[in-house]
């Protein structure tokens, strides 16, 4: 997601992460000076509904104007697929012979593939 509060808090006239800071307060929600700076200077990797909901009046705004998806960014994190026949692709597909290519994990171990 892109995380798009700063020109949220422009478009109100919002400059300074410290006023926005008072104004969530004043809207009832105290968070630390860290956790105000970790939102304004880019995407926060969590964040509470009640959070977002004091955002959003405070900015007079939806989720939707705080965030847009990234549909390039998901595709480019699904794991890879690789052919295990001789680590080469010489038309051993699953349409040839039966043998299936091998998902290899993002993150561990990859997995082992069943004896033939």
């Amino acid at each position: 997601m892109l995380w798009n509060l700063r020109i949220r808090a422009a478009e109100r006239g919002i400059w300074k992460s410290a006023q926005m800071r008072r104004m969530i307060a004043d809207a009832g929600l105290e968070i630390s000076a860290g956790k105000m700076s970790s939102w304004w200077a880019g995407t926060p990797a969590t964040m509470r509904l009640e959070e977002l909901d004091v955002l959003c009046s405070v900015l007079e705004c939806t989720p939707t104007d705080l965030m847009s998806p990234e549909p390039d960014k998901v595709a480019a994190r699904r794991p890879r697929v690789t052919e295990t026949v001789n680590g080469d692709d010489q038309g051993h597909g699953a349409g040839n012979g039966g043998v299936s290519p091998v998902v290899t994990p993002r993150f561990g171990r990859p997995r082992s593939e069943p004896p033939l």
